[in-house]
């Protein structure tokens, strides 16, 4: 057979490695693709000048293109017969990646564990992604589930790894080159920093938007996602949903984008403490974001900046159906307000946090988790509920800071 068939449940063995194919250099048309499927406005990635300034070579190419890249030459080895991916743990953000970057994949195999039903069972992989030179840039773990090519013959494998359940602080990869000294607002247009957002705050993003076939079919094909269920939609008629879904990276790509509203001086994912696709979702859904601050960390390693984990829940209205979606709980840099203390606040346990870099106004860094607020959803916006109850609606307070270098407007 010359043809690739994918591997089956039966096919992983513990301690495997899966060398994946077609290595990928991200070019700026991708980049600039990224920008039109979901809009994403982070200066970072959008500005060589306000990048520089920062102490980086030029834009860096977003965190999460970088994340959907590696993942994609996954899927031929682990999940092309996948019926879905389940979730992430441990996932860290190693190193700033350029436009002209040359990404590869390498997974393990971690476990696996046959399901009750006997059609298939679910099998974990770490997978590192490196760069030209060797170097990681990407390290994750995730589970998925497998079909089984001999549904009627058991296997009697039931070797669930054991995965951390937190990236702690020390563990966060603050890029070196970082100079927040140099960090001002007015480029991202954000009047929050770090020392304004609270522990338990949520933040509700307010907009939405709309999941069209087009695009998530353009996006998944940019990641060289190969994956059937997204793409078959003869093969689809004949699961339980009857229909295509959606890549599930591409929710998680729409919230982040979504979050900016709020989330604005945000530089950089650091890490995912986990993250988990809690419900499908389809063409012609609508997808809103809401974050919740789970707790806030020094970064000492970044002056002038800080930590937060977040946890995000996206909610999709599509008809009459209103579902609590994707949890990704997340650690941003930050950067703190001037005359804030700083200190650091106890992660909760059952928040699955992400960590990213955000500045403060004098330079400094931090970090802090957002989890996602569960409930409904409304048509315009998400509801924030507190004790089951709806509350009023509540943003970060803005202040002013105002102690970092300039930038001339101009060169931006």
């Amino acid at each position: 057979m010359k043809t690739n068939p994918g591997n089956f449940f039966e096919d992983f063995v513990k301690g495997a490695k899966l060398v994946h194919a077609v290595p990928r250099t991200i070019t700026e048309g991708e980049c600039a693709l990224y920008i039109g499927l979901y809009g994403d406005r982070y200066p970072l990635h959008s500005s060589a000048e306000y990048a520089r300034s920062l102490g980086y070579q030029r834009e860096t190419v977003n965190d999460l293109l970088v994340f959907h890249t590696v993942f994609g030459k996954t899927v031929n080895d682990v999940s092309l017969n996948a019926v879905a991916n389940l979730g992430y743990a441990d996932v860290r953000f190693l190193a700033p990646v350029y436009p002209g970057d040359t990404l590869r994949s390498v997974s393990e195999v971690l476990g696996k564990k046959e399901n009750k039903s006997g059609q298939n069972g679910i099998v974990w992989v770490r997978t590192s992604g490196t760069n030209q030179r060797g170097s990681a840039v990407l390290e994750y773990c995730r589970w998925v589930m497998v079909n089984k090519r001999d549904p009627n013959t058991p296997t009697g494998a039931d070797d669930k790894p054991e995965l951390p359940k937190q990236v702690e602080p020390a563990q966060l990869p603050v890029p070196p080159s970082l100079q927040l000294e140099n960090y001002q607002s007015w480029p991202s247009g954000g009047k929050a920093f770090w020392e304004d957002y609270e522990v338990g705050e949520t933040i509700d993003h307010i907009d939405g938007m709309t999941i069209e076939e087009a695009e998530h079919t353009i996006a998944t094909r940019l990641y060289q996602n190969t994956a059937k269920v997204h793409f078959d939609a003869h093969a689809a008629k004949s699961t339980r949903f009857g229909k295509r879904l959606i890549y599930g990276g591409h929710i998680i790509s729409v919230a982040r984008a979504l979050s900016f509203n709020g989330l604005e001086n945000v530089l950089h994912i650091l890490a995912w403490n986990a993250g988990a696709h809690a419900n499908p979702t389809f063409a012609g859904d609508t997808i809103y974001a809401r974050s919740e601050v789970l707790a806030k960390a020094e970064l000492p390693r970044c002056p002038g900046g800080g930590a937060r984990w977040l946890r995000r829940a996206r909610v999709d209205v599509g008809g009459v159906r209103r579902r609590a979606g994707l949890g990704v709980a997340r650690a941003p840099v930050v950067p703190p307000a001037r005359g804030h203390r700083r200190g650091a606040a106890r992660v909760r346990r059952r928040a699955r946090p992400q960590a990213c870099v955000v500045p403060t106004p004098r330079g400094q860094a931090v970090a802090g988790p957002l989890r996602p607020a569960r409930g409904g959803a409304r048509a315009g916006s998400a509801r924030r509920r507190r004790g089951g109850r709806p509350a009023p609606r509540r943003r970060a307070p803005a202040r002013a800071t105002g102690e970092a270098a300039r930038l001339t407007p101009g060169r931006l």
